[in-house]
Parts: C-alpha cells; sequence; structure tokens
C-alpha cells in the first residue's frame, strides 16, 4: 500500500490517511491525546506534530511509538 494523502482535518479532530488502494483510515486525535499526553508539553508536542508533521504522527501511532517519541522529547 502507498499513501497518498494525509492531512489533519480540523472539523473531525482526526489525520485522515488515504492509500492508493483505496482504504481510508481516520486517526482520531483527541482520543490519541487523552491516552498519552498527560502533561501540557505533551499536549503541545502532539498538537504541533498533528498540524505541522501528521505523517509522521500517524506513523508514530501506527507504530505504536506515540509514548516511546514524548519520552524522547519531553524530559
Amino acid at each position: 500500500m502507498k499513501l497518498i494523502t494525509c492531512e489533519f482535518n480540523m472539523d473531525s479532530g482526526c489525520v485522515e490517511l488515504r492509500f492508493d488502494d483505496g482504504t481510508e483510515l481516520g486517526i482520531d486525535c483527541t482520543v490519541v491525546e487523552s491516552e498519552y499526553a498527560h502533561t501540557v508539553q505533551q499536549k503541545t508536542e502532539l498538537d504541533w506534530l498533528v498540524y505541522n508533521a501528521p505523517v509522521e504522527y500517524a506513523q508514530l501511532v501506527l507504530n505504536k511509538r506515540i509514548r516511546d517519541y514524548l519520552n524522547i522529547v519531553i524530559k
């Protein structure tokens, strides 16, 4: 599968991914934030990612690396 588009939809609060085989996937950022972001710094970092690097955000979520990422960037 090849990723065709990946963008944050402000209306739904989801990162929406579309693949070349027709698969569509939505990542609910509110759910991710409530699960992993427990400090203002963590919430700020996730907000920055979702707006500025949605592909990287999606990769972290899909590879279950959000917690590791936040532990590295927020000390």
